[in-house]
């Protein structure tokens, strides 16, 4: 069987993006271990400074809301672009997704029982203008601290006032910026659960948690001003009247004005990222550099491994295969959306596209075995087309086990040890360019 020739691979003619020293790192006293929890047999990370780290130095995992990076950002692209030069550190949106945001909040707290009425009264509360003292404040310390200064002509943005228990609210903050969405729980890491996501913000829990009964007394805790809330600036429209011409009526002197308004966002969605098993497996087992909790109690590496093999059967296999491409300086990715188990990157997606598409097989010494993903040549030259269609090369990777390996030895993950490796690239063979070649020879 032929050695697999790996050719260069394609890089991508705009990156926008910076390569950070991959793991492993150096590892000192003092260095911080990510933390994650198996949440429905998936591995989350929540805290968005590992979040930054796992995905930077090695690219793993991506972001549940995002195509990969986790930068979810509920702002409009195009009210950023218009309101650029307002510089402030919130989120702008549109007044229609606003309110949208509100009626999944009442969503949420009519299945706590609140009646319409009193659901009403909280959101109302809840969702008026803030006040913002119209003077700028430049703070070197804290950059995070945003404020406004209107002259007295017409300014671009009107930001409307108001009062809270006769107290003008003088600075506008985003806590999102400064401490993050998630508060400090478990040994020194950011996680969220349940009262942790309610003092935040009560009327932004995300679908489907599970709560207790809400009492009037609770949700008012929404106003209170001791808690962090993620605030945005909402564009609406008002009318204005216009100056005044001979022959216009007074509908035509009516004139839509735009005008950004700070609110509270009543549902806060939070971005998370998403390992998968091979990947969060790695990073404890490999890296020494993660730390994986289910019901915040840490799990050890053999615990793992048996957990990961419960809840996908060909883990075994496709860790192995991930485990010996990492180590050979590629990227794995899931390669679901073309058929296989990985894409082979090089650095990272956001440089290169994918180089192979790899299919993943244990066999024993002679190549025999009851594989995972039996081909017929219907199917395999259907995949094969497919990769090549997307500028790929398709790749079978055996991972070949020795005769005398137990099963016992199999319940560890030092088993993959005595695995041999055989890569294999698959080509369609064409008559007419086989013979020029020939002829050329």
């Amino acid at each position: 069987m032929a050695e697999a020739v790996f050719h260069p691979p394609r890089r991508k003619r705009r990156v926008y993006e910076s390569y950070d020293s991959p793991f492993p790192v150096v590892f000192s006293k003092d260095c911080k271990i990510c933390q994650a929890e198996i949440i429905n047999n998936n591995v989350i990370v929540k805290n968005p400074e590992d979040m930054e780290q796992l995905y930077s130095k090695g690219f793993f995992g991506k972001g549940v809301l995002s195509r990969s990076r986790p930068e979810y950002s509920i702002s409009d692209p195009a009210l950023v672009t218009k309101w650029q030069d307002i510089r402030l550190n919130l989120p702008i949106i549109s007044f229609k997704k606003y309110q949208c945001h509100v009626e999944w909040a009442k969503s949420l707290m009519r299945a706590e029982g609140l009646d319409d009425n009193t659901i009403d009264t909280i959101l109302l509360n809840y969702t008026e203008p803030l006040n913002l003292k119209q003077e700028a404040v430049q703070n070197s310390q804290d950059e995070n601290i945003s404020e406004m200064e209107t002259s007295g002509g017409e300014p671009k943005s009107v930001l409307t006032s108001l009062e809270t228990n006769g107290e003008k609210v003088a600075t506008l903050y985003d806590p999102l910026a400064s401490c993050g969405a998630f508060e400090s729980n478990l040994t020194g890491s950011a996680t969220v659960d349940k009262t942790d996501l309610e003092k935040q913000c009560p009327l932004a829990t995300r679908p489907g948690w599970q709560q207790d009964s809400c009492t009037e007394q609770e949700s008012s805790l929404s106003i209170n001003k001791e808690y962090n809330h993620e605030y945005v600036l909402v564009e609406e429209e008002e009318l204005n009247p216009g100056p005044e011409e001979d022959g216009e009526s007074e509908k035509s002197l009516l004139k839509r004005k735009e005008k950004l308004i700070c609110r509270r966002n009543a549902f806060t969605i939070f971005e998370y990222l998403q390992l998968s098993l091979e990947e969060a497996f790695f990073l404890v087992y490999a890296l020494g550099c993660l730390s994986i909790y289910y019901n915040e109690v840490p799990l050890s590496i053999l615990k793992l491994w048996e957990v990961f093999s419960e809840a996908q059967p060909n883990f075994k296999a496709t860790y192995m295969a991930y485990h010996y491409f990492r180590s050979k300086g590629w990227v794995p990715k899931v390669g679901v959306k073309y058929g296989t188990d990985f894409l082979l990157y090089r650095k990272g997606p956001p440089f290169y596209h994918a180089s192979y598409s790899v299919i993943v097989e244990l066999v024993d010494d002679n190549f025999e075995g009851s594989l995972r993903r039996p081909l017929s040549w219907k199917s395999l030259s259907g995949l094969n087309r497919t990769t090549a269609n997307v500028s790929k090369e398709l790749m079978v990777c055996y991972l070949i086990k020795p005769s005398d390996m137990t099963e016992e030895e199999m319940f560890s993950p030092e088993c993959f040890r005595r695995i041999k490796v055989q890569e294999l690239i698959l080509n369609r063979w064409v008559a007419s360019s086989e013979r020029s070649e020939q002829e050329e020879l």
